[in-house]
């Protein structure tokens, strides 16, 4: 029997949850709660997704040529899961309402980690997400450190790691936002946050992130150093990432993919939805390594990054499936992960 989930919210990261929902046959999307009659709601209505509205809001939805399905309340009695996408903040004064209703939540970045049970991330602590009431998925930026780290931390040990991140300033929608013509420090002070939302997750790390916003709507990119707890060498580190498929190892020399647009105009021509990448997106070029130092570029794209954490924590939260690694391989499957560098050929050793 499929797994009935709501989604509330349609904004970046909850229009992606929906489609994945959509396609993954242990699930079956009960329906989306929409707050403003725009153009997803249309979008929705035309998809056949039932959109459910605020009591207050049903007749302007009506008077905009929307027929809701029914309303919020109603669509979470129904779901055994609630995927929280509303906007960061949001959440906490939507917690009350889950909990009158009595149903697992799953939380974003945007919210402060106290909202849940645990802050989670795949590689690093899938099993103590496994019967978890609530549970909130880190951001894109911390996604995408605690997947390098956690694996690292697993294979040779880490002593401490330092993560520079370039931001982008917004989602392409947010025509709102800026700097326009700037580089912003965010914050003006080390560490930023995004170190400290690590260890929520990772209480082991040590870890040190400083960021800067740059004038760029498509992708994050990360400056990471590692310390190890043990010598490696630059193959063993690629031979070990290139296990896992949420890693797209960019051959910079050979492909010329050596730029944030030339990985999104990669996932467009790929046929990706949305040209989302799931996956971190390392330069080879410029993984180097000093006995236990190691030094790497990655690209990380803040709208769909964690898309597979929010699917493979609702088999730890609905206890369908202990085995992570099963897990993965199915969210990752079902995602077409791994397909960019199957497509490119990217070498795993340089």
């Amino acid at each position: 029997m499929p797994v009935k989930v709501a989604v509330n919210g349609s904004g970046t990261i909850g229009k992606r949850i929906v489609d994945s929902v959509l396609l993954n046959k242990d699930f079956k999307l009960v329906g989306v709660a929409k707050y403003k009659p725009d153009y997803q709601a249309y979008l929705m209505i035309e998809k056949g997704i039932p959109v459910f509205v605020p009591r207050d809001r049903a007749g302007e939805f009506i008077n905009s040529g929307i027929e809701p399905s029914g309303y919020i309340d109603y669509l979470f009695e129904e779901a055994d899961l609630i995927y929280d996408a509303s906007p960061g903040g949001k959440g906490v004064l939507n917690k009350k309402i889950y909990e009158k209703h009595g149903k697992p939540v799953v939380f974003q970045g945007g919210e402060d980690p106290e909202i849940a049970e645990i802050s989670y991330s795949t590689f690093c602590n899938y099993s103590d997400a496994i019967n978890k009431k609530n549970v909130r998925v880190v951001s894109c930026n911390t996604t995408g450190m605690l997947r390098l780290l956690c694996i690292l931390e697993k294979e040779y040990g880490v002593k401490k790691a330092l993560a520079v991140i370039i931001r982008r300033a917004a989602d392409p929608k947010e025509d709102n936002k800026g700097p326009v013509n700037s580089i912003l420090l965010d914050p003006p002070e080390i560490p930023s946050h995004h170190g400290v939302d690590a260890r929520t997750v990772a209480p082991w790390l040590n870890i040190t992130s400083a960021a800067v916003v740059v004038p760029t709507t498509l992708m994050h990119m990360q400056f990471i150093e590692v310390e190890l707890k043990s010598p490696v060498k630059k193959d063993e580190v690629l031979e070990v990432l290139g296990r896992y498929r949420r890693f797209l190892l960019i051959d910079s020399t050979r492909t010329g993919i050596d730029s944030t647009s030339k990985l999104m105009e990669l996932a467009r021509d790929a046929g990706r939805m949305r040209g989302d990448i799931y996956e971190n997106s390392v330069f080879i070029d410029t993984v180097k390594i000093e006995d236990t130092r190691l030094y790497m570029f990655q690209g990380i794209h803040q709208e769909s990054i964690v898309i597979p954490e929010n699917m493979d924590v609702a088999y730890a939260i609905l206890g369908l499936e202990h085995d992570q690694y099963r897990v993965v391989e199915k969210t990752d499957n079902l995602l077409g992960i791994g397909s960019l560098e199957k497509l490119i050929k990217t070498s795993r050793h340089r």
